[in-house]
Order: structure tokens, then C-alpha cells, then sequence
């Protein structure tokens, strides 16, 4: 068995952004299917009271340890790394103040508006959409503006705040109806300064569960 391994399926930005750094800091590592579609895996009581009483994926084994939260599985797997670690306590309050935006504001309305417009049946009500869609459009324009200012979010390296918001940001268009590269420049250099780290895979080829058949 490998070292880590990650309870995780494509179609899971949260997911996708533990996968994305287990790659980059070259784990050995190796993915777990969970079944959130069809089979609605983690809802069932075995899920919740074995692998995660949240219901959620991601979840990162680890030993004897099982750790839920991307933001945790980020800080956990930089410290024992020691790479895309932010460098300093400045820098620290720093990342945590950019992941809990891109959990609470970026991605946290991406992943809602895609599932709804993808994968929710019925698909989700026009008018939810175009509140998020304001939402996404705003928020997105901030994170462009800061990244108008160096190559990453905290400067010139890339750090767990990057591998954080990449979350939804690498799948198709249209999958969204919009082009998120093409709307916001800053965010679509960005992307490819991160395609172009070692180890970057896109989720569908990180992650089992694609193509997906609802």
C-alpha cells in the first residue's frame, strides 16, 4: 500500500486540490473511489462512521490518521513536505485569509453553480443561478486584481493559497457556461504558470469517476 491515500472522484473540486498537491510534492499516493453519485456513498452510515462523520470528501489516510477539510489536508501535507509552505507568521495569516475566501466565496460558489447546471436533477432553479453567477463574477474579479500584482497569490512562489483556489478552476467551460480564463486574463496566466509546475495533472486525469453517467 502507498503511503497516503485519498478518498476522493473527479468531479470534486475540494478533492481536487488535495490530489493536485499530492502530486506536486511527487507522494506516493494513491486515490480511493467514493461512489457520490449513484451510489451516494458518503451519506451511508458506514462512510459517515469509518471515513468521515461530515459526509464529505476530501479525506486524506495517512497512517492510522484520517484528515477531512482541504484546508487541512494543504497545511498537513506542506509542513510534512516543506514545499508551498507560506514563510513566516505574516505570511501564514496571510495564506489562511485567502483560503478561507476562496472556501467561503470563489470556489465555494463555483462548486454549487456547476453542480447545479451539471449534475443536480432537476437542474438548478434560473434565478439561484444567476444570484451565484453575480457572486462568482465578483468575487473572481478580486482574486484577478490581486493577481494583477505578482505571479501568485502571495507573491512570486506559488503556496497552498494557489493549490487551494485551483480547485475548480481547471474544468471545462463548459461545464459552466462561461469561459473563466477567457472573462478574467490575470486568473488565466495564473493557470497556466500553474499547468506548468511539475507534477500539475487536470482532475478528470488526477481523480477516478470520469467520464461520469448519471
Amino acid at each position: 500500500m502507498l503511503e497516503y491515500q485519498l478518498y476522493c472522484f473527479a468531479q470534486s473540486g475540494n478533492a481536487y486540490r488535495a490530489a493536485l498537491m499530492l502530486n506536486l510534492i511527487g507522494a506516493d499516493w494513491q486515490p480511493v473511489y467514493v461512489d457520490f453519485f449513484k451510489g451516494g456513498e458518503t451519506r451511508t452510515p458506514k462512510y459517515r462512521a469509518e471515513v468521515n462523520e461530515m459526509g464529505e470528501v476530501p479525506v486524506l489516510a495517512h497512517g492510522t490518521r484520517k484528515l477531512s477539510q482541504s484546508a487541512v489536508i494543504l497545511t498537513y501535507l506542506a509542513e510534512r513536505a516543506g514545499r508551498f509552505k507560506p514563510d513566516g507568521e505574516d505570511a501564514r495569516l496571510e495564506a489562511l485569509r485567502w483560503i478561507i475566501f476562496d472556501n467561503q466565496k470563489v470556489n465555494g460558489f463555483l462548486g454549487p453553480y456547476r453542480f447545479l447546471k451539471n449534475f443536480a436533477r432537476p437542474a438548478g432553479d434560473p434565478a439561484v443561478l444567476a444570484f451565484l453567477k453575480g457572486r462568482i463574477d465578483g468575487n473572481l474579479g478580486i482574486v484577478d486584481q490581486r493577481l494583477a500584482k505578482a505571479p501568485f497569490m502571495l507573491g512570486n512562489q506559488p503556496t497552498i493559497v494557489d493549490i487551494s483556489l485551483a480547485g475548480y478552476l481547471y474544468y471545462p467551460a463548459e461545464e459552466f457556461g462561461f469561459d473563466i480564463a477567457a472573462q478574467f486574463k490575470n486568473i488565466g496566466a495564473w493557470r497556466d504558470r500553474m499547468q506548468a509546475l511539475p507534477g500539475w495533472a487536470h482532475p478528470y486525469d488526477l481523480m477516478p469517476g470520469h467520464p461520469l453517467k448519471l
